[in-house]
Parts: C-alpha cells; structure tokens; sequence
C-alpha cells in the first residue's frame, strides 16, 4: 500500500490536517506565559511538535515511548536537573522528587508540588494531546469539536485576563477553514478511493479551497463590525468579588490615555493600538494636558482649571515660555486613527498655529493646556490637522541663574500639597536637594534621584494605595515599583515639598519611526504612536523663562532640547562646568528607554527552576570556543565588506542627511586603510578627492566630495540627489574593498 498512489495522496492531506492541528493546539500554549507564572513556553512547543511527529509517523509504541520519555526527560533535565544526564545521581534525584510529590498529592496540599513535578504533569499532557488529537483528526476525522473548542477558549482569556487575542482569534478562523476543508476532502478521497494526480489536485480542490477562505477573509475584513455591545465584564466581576483571590478587588487596566487621574495605581495591560501618526522632523511628547491639584491619592483641577477661551486657529499662545527662550520654527502632521477615543488636540510643545483641521474655533484651556475642536458650537474627533509650532531650546546658564522670584499666581498654584501628605516625603525631598544652589539643580537631583536607590519601572503588579496611604509615600518608601504615573507625580510632589513650582503632564511619548516622507523638499520622519505611548512626566517652572519638561521614569530619555552657551572664557573651573553640563546634556537627551532590570534579568521557568544545567563534554567546549574564535576573525578580517553592506542598506532604506554624513566619513575611512591612499594631516576634502580620482581614474569621489560638503555646509536649502550619490559610494566602496 505504501506505493499506493490513492493512498500516498490521502497521507499528504492527512499530514496537512495533522499539522493544522497542532498548529490550533499551539493557540492553547500560547496564552500561557501571560496568564500563568510558566515560561520557556518554546521548550514544551518544541516538545508537544516532537510528540506530534511521532505520532504521525506510526512508529510503534515500543519504540514511540522510549522516544518520547527520553524527550520528557531531556526537557526536565535542561530545566531543573544539574546532574549529569540519566547517571545514578539524576535518577535519584527525579525518584526523590516523584515520591515527595505523590505523599503531597496524597495529604491534598496540591500546593506544595515542586515546579519539576508540575513540569513533567504538564510534558504528561502534551504527550496525550499529541495521541489524541492524531485520533481526532486523522483516524476519527472529526475536526470540528476541537476547532470549536479552541475558538471559545481564546475568546474566554481575551475576555477575562490579561491575553489579547486579537492575533490568536483571526490564526484560528484561517486554520479552522483549512482543516475543516481539507478534512472533507480527504473524507471523500476515501470514502470513493479516489486518486488526482499532478495539477489536477490544485484545479480540483486546492484552488477552491483557497479562493473560498481568502473570500471569506475578505468578507470578514471588510464588512462593518459594531462596537461592543455590552461594557468590559471584567472590572464587574472583580469588584463584585469584593478581591477574593486577587488584589483586593482593585481592577487591571489596559494602558492608553484617559481623564480621570483622581486614584492612580494598580496594575496596567499593554495595549498596542494605534493612536495616530505623526509626519515631524524629530521625536517629541505630544502634550494634551496638565493637572495641578495633588489630593493625595491622584490628580484633579483647581477651579480655574475648569475656564476655557475660544481663539482662532491661528491664534494659539499658551504663554508657556518668555521672549528669551531660543526657539526653531517647524512644522507637524497629525493623522489620528479611528481609534482614539479622545478629541482633544495632541501638539509639541511651542504650538503656534493649528491647519487644516476642519475646526472653526478652538477651546483653548490655558491652565490645563488642552484644546479642543469645535464646529459650529460642537465638540468633535479630528482625523486630521497640520501644526505649525516653536520648538524651545533652553540654556543650561539661563537656567541655573533663573533666580526663584515666582509669580504669585504661580507659587500659590503649584506648590500646593495635602495636610495629609506624610512628613517623610518632605523630609526625603529636603535631603534629595541638599547641597543644591539653584532650582535647576534641585530638579536634575530629584530626577536623578529615580535613576538609582532600587527603583524599578513596571506596569504589573503596581500596589493601589490603601485607605489613608499616600500615593507618593509608598511609591518613595514601600514599593518602589511602578510606571510613568509613580515616578512623575512622586517628582512633583518632592519638588513642591522644597518650594519648587511644578505640575502633572500627560500626552504620549515620541512614538515608533515607522518611515520617512519628503515635504516640500525636505525629508521628514514618520512616527506611530499607539496606546502603549501614553505618558506622564513632569514641567518645572523657572521665573523669566517658562516651564520646562523633566523626565524622572526610569528607563525613558528626556526630549527636551537643552544647550550650553559659549561663554568665551577658557579656565580650568569653567571647563569643569562645562563638561558636567554637557553629562547632563547628554543624559536628558537620550531617547532610547533601557531595558526593565527584570527583562534583564531575564524570566526563569515560572515554576523555580534553575535553567539549562545540560552538561557538555570538554571537547565540545574546545569545538565551541575554536568555532567563536573562527567567526571572530572572519568578522574582523571582512569587518569593512561588512560595515559596507550595513551602511549600503541603512542608506537605501532611509536616505537621509544623517545617514549620508555617516557612510561618507566610512567611505574616507576604508581608503584611509589603502596603502596607496592614506589621507594626509591638513588635506582638505577635495584635495584627498582628486587624488582618489586620480588613483582610480574617475572623477567619483570629486562629485561625491561635492555633495557631501553641499549637504553639511547648506542644510536643508535644496533637495539632493540621494540615488545617485548612493550610487557613487557604491562605486567606490566597491573599488577600494576589492
């Protein structure tokens, strides 16, 4: 029968099935790293594929269950065991296991089952789902009970924990039309012992098979959908638990913007929706509002945060910053996604005037700096609109010598703190700014002040504060883990606590670049933000300047643009300054968030284990190490053909000024190394570029010259030919690499 052709022709489809099955029985694995304490969720895939395999091919069963043990045996062994592989030693220390688990099992204290005992349950399960479902798709033909099952199992955990299965629900739908398709097939193969051979099988059934799920597809993408009917279920049920099993009741929400501040704390849901798309020259907060009123447990507006003013569009001045602040004319477009859920505008700080936005007026809030669109009276959700807006730049100097003359208005506003608030907060804030001489350097010390002293940023398993808790003593003092909303509201309150005027931000960060645009001859950055973005930081008043924008969470970059003034004196103390203004220069600029210490750190098991303990022969080890060793000098002997492949991709795919200037000065680089081409101490550009063009009898490097210095000395004046300067690189790399 093997060479059979109805027959082999029913094994492939029955392969194919086999294989959609596990791919539907991977759905069910997938959740289990975000709703459980499991992972190396990749070992138990890998090892449910093997079972799977097995299964398929027939083996028989005195040969598949040595097979599969040893698997079961390797993964726990990988995981838990640092005993040498199946020796006296690792069998005992399994058998010790096994027999505690069992006298645990026995007493009813399921809770005490050690993580090995738990795993090998579980790699128990994999291996009789493997059997099973090979039964119920292969032999049975019966599909539909697990399709069914599947679907109504991740549409249970996107409803009722923290899974988003958004991505698993459409998986499913596309696997669940092919397996029910092809399973029908197959049926009526051999239930009429019918064989098609070459193109027959794709013109008889595997071309319909997929015209229909692609239809289908499309049906499902493009008909209209309605908004949820009913409200989320999950706050509901946790409160009506009154916190029976979980955190007391408090609810975990899905991160994004939202308007009500007045209880911060618990746990947050990532939610990578996306917001809107921003067309900019750089990354900035994209504002929405401020709060000034700090209760204890959140944020909430003073009275005259609650007076709006109608303006034109043209007309917009929220009197952020005085005349002296350095300011950069540019541009924005904003795109928004349909699903925002807000109308309020998102803008850079410095906005000036709002285009194209289909509003007749704006309310303009100038306390809480919102602006919301109007049409005829009505609020509305902009799809779209162009910002024209002054970006500042603050001095270092300037600030540090701001004095600290408020304006009454401003000093009464936001210093304010509860009576409540703990005398341990204001006594940490004095200690914090000890030894500081200005305001400036009372902000940068209470900044930094989150940098270090065990602070960790993470949006799971955030406290709430209790009844009569204040929210920034137990973030200071008691947790000390905690998301945008801990750090910048602990920095406005430790501020205020020392007489420093400063407020609540919130908005989004800089977003995602996604691609770059030409506007108007200019190239442009394309930034997604999504919910994920949403933010909090905190503004700084100093008199004569305005309110500048501080980054205290732990892990993100300050976008505030900051700069040192040339003052012409050239002794040693002002040089010290100097180059610890520029340290902070370069810090409040950075703009990549680190790693989470815990991400890091890395997850372990979930169940207390140890890791991979796996031991390796020494000659393995030499084999390994000769091998490092090989591939380290073969990356550095080719290291420039390979920096020339990362440059020449980098460029294609986002040509640009920057990148430009970056894989010129690798082109002098690479001919510096030429014996024949060493650039010379004092040779300008265009010297070394005619004798390059007359080693190599070209007048390349001469119009590459040209457009380099055209581009560094005369920014932005006029488009520039990027393919043909890409080109021209090329060319010479090429040559000189040869």
């Amino acid at each position: 029968m093997a060479n059979d052709p109805i027959e082999r022709n029913q094994a492939f489809f029955r392969g194919i099935v086999y294989l959609c099955g596990f791919l539907l029985f991977w759905e069910w694995l997938r959740p289990l790293e975000q709703i459980t304490d499991t992972a190396n969720i990749a070992v138990f895939v890998v090892y449910a594929a093997f079972c799977f395999f097995l299964s398929f091919i027939r083996l028989p069963w005195f040969l598949s269950m040595p097979l599969k043990l040893v698997g079961l045996a390797f993964v726990l062994d990988g995981l838990f065991i640092g005993e040498r592989f199946l020796s006296g030693e690792w069998f005992r220390f399994v058998y010790e296991h096994i027999q505690f688990n069992i006298e645990v099992m026995v007493a009813n204290q399921w809770w005490q089952m050690t993580p090995l005992f738990r795993s090998m349950l579980f790699l128990l399960l994999l291996w009789l789902m493997s059997y099973l479902l090979y039964y119920w798709f292969v032999v049975a033909k019966r599909t539909s009970f697990f399709v069914i099952l599947t679907i109504v199992y991740v549409t249970i955990l996107d409803t009722f924990t923290i899974y988003d299965g958004k991505g698993a629900i459409i998986r499913t739908f596309l696997i669940s039309l092919v397996v029910m398709g092809l399973s029908s097939f197959v049926k009526e193969m051999e239930k009429e012992s019918i064989t098609i051979k070459g193109r027959r099988v794709y013109q008889a059934w595997i071309v319909p098979l997929v015209v229909v799920i692609l239809f289908a597809s499309l049906i499902g993408y493009a008909a209209p959908k309605k908004a949820p009917q009913w409200p989320d279920p999950v706050p509901f049920i946790q409160s009506a638990a009154n916190g029976v099993g979980g955190s007391g009741g408090k609810s975990i929400q899905k991160v994004g913007y939202g308007t009500n501040d007045e209880r911060l704390g618990g746990s947050f849901v990532q939610d990578d929706t996306p917001v809107f798309q921003a067309v900019a020259d750089g990354e900035h907060y994209w504002r929405i509002e401020t709060k000034d009123v700090y209760t204890g447990k959140g944020w909430i507006r003073s009275s005259e945060g609650n007076a709006y003013e109608q303006v034109a569009s043209n007309e917009i001045d929220l009197g952020y910053f005085s005349d002296e602040v350095k300011r950069l004319d540019k541009t924005a477009t904003i795109a928004m996604n349909d699903a925002a859920t807000f109308s309020k505008l998102v803008y850079p700080y410095g906005i000036q005037n709002v285009l194209n936005s289909g509003a007749d007026t704006l309310v303009i809030n100038p306390t809480t700096g919102e602006i919301i669109p109007q049409v005829n009276g009505e609020t509305f959700q902009l799809k779209g609109y162009e910002i024209s807006y002054a970006q500042p730049s603050f001095s270092f100097s300037q600030l540090s010598e701001s004095g600290t003359d408020d304006p009454p208005n401003i000093d009464q506003a936001y210093t304010q703190l509860p009576e409540s608030l703990p005398t341990q907060v204001r006594e940490l804030a004095e200690g914090i700014v000890e030894g500081s001489e200005d305001r400036y350097e009372k902000a940068r010390a209470v900044e930094e002040y989150f940098q270090r002293n065990g602070f960790e940023y993470s949006t799971k398993n955030v406290p709430v504060p209790d009844e009569g808790e204040d929210y920034t003593s137990q973030f200071l003092f008691d947790s000390k883990v905690g998301y945008c909303d801990n750090f910048s509201t602990s920095m406005v309150v430790l501020l205020r606590s020392v007489g420093v005027p400063a407020r609540w931000a919130k908005g989004f960060t800089g977003g995602e670049q996604i691609d770059t645009v030409e506007v108007d001859g200019e190239l442009k950055n394309v930034y997604e933000v999504t919910s994920a973005n949403a933010h909090s930081w905190v503004e700084v008043y100093f008199p004569d300047i305005g309110w500048v924008a501080f980054e205290p969470t732990k892990g993100f970059g300050n976008h505030t643009d900051f700069y040192l003034e040339d003052t012409g004196e050239d002794d040693e103390e002002t040089s010290d300054v100097d180059e610890n203004l520029q340290d902070q220069l370069d810090q409040n600029q950075q703009q990549q968030p680190e790693l989470d210490e815990q991400e890091m750190a890395g997850k372990n098991d979930g169940s207390g284990g140890d890791g991979w303990n796996i031991t390796i022969p020494t000659w393995a080890w030499v084999l390994f190490v000769v091998l490092i060793l090989a591939a380290l000098w073969m990356a550095y002997r080719y290291r420039y053909h390979l920096m020339a492949k990362y440059y020449r991709r980098k460029y294609i795919q986002h040509p640009g000024q920057h990148n430009y200037e970056t894989a010129y000065e690798f082109l002098l680089k690479v001919l510096d190394k030429k014996e024949d081409l060493n650039r010379s101490n004092g040779q300008t550009l265009q010297e070394f570029a005619r004798s390059v063009d007359e080693y190599y009898r070209s007048q390349e490097m001469g119009q590459l010259t040209y457009h380099y210095e055209r581009l560094v000395y005369q920014k932005g004046t006029s488009q520039h030919p990027w393919a043909q300067m890409r080109e021209l690189w090329e060319n010479l790399i090429k040559k000189t690499l040869s």
